[in-house]
């Protein structure tokens, strides 16, 4: 069963991000999304209830089984980059981000930058974007 198929079996399914959504959970009487529901790169389907129903109910009620949501053969995961202790990426934010800030002081007085001043900016924050991706924040 792939992930369309399971949503068609939910009510008030709605989008919260890419390979992700909401729903009322057909385990209980639900009024609001408290479900959610995951898409994972390999292709199994995760689900949570918040009201604290157990996958078991939810798929039941769903008219589905637990194995229905993984597919055939999972595919190995693919290579993700490696993890970077927290730390490291705060520092290479702050690091980044002070470098910003003291570009707009030195803007609001009136200063004008060079090519390559400028480009230093656009690299500050570019890495300042890649430590949140690395982060894994969006």
């Amino acid at each position: 069963m792939d992930v369309e198929q399971f949503l068609a079996r939910l009510d008030g399914v709605k989008p919260r991000g890419k390979g992700q959504w909401y729903a009322r959970c057909p385990a209980h009487e639900d009024r609001g999304p408290s479900l959610s529901v995951k898409e994972t790169d390999d292709g199994r389907i995760l689900i949570h209830c918040f009201a604290g129903c157990g996958a078991a109910d939810v798929v039941q009620a769903a008219g589905v089984e637990l194995s229905d949501l993984f597919p055939e053969k999972l595919e190995p995961r693919p290579a993700t980059s490696p993890r970077w202790p927290a730390r490291d990426l705060l520092f290479i934010i702050r690091d980044e981000a002070t470098l910003c800030a003291c570009v707009v002081g030195r803007l609001m007085q009136g200063h004008e930058f060079t090519t390559g001043e400028l480009e230093r900016v656009q690299m500050a924050v570019t890495r300042i974007h890649h430590a949140l991706e690395v982060a894994n924040v969006r």
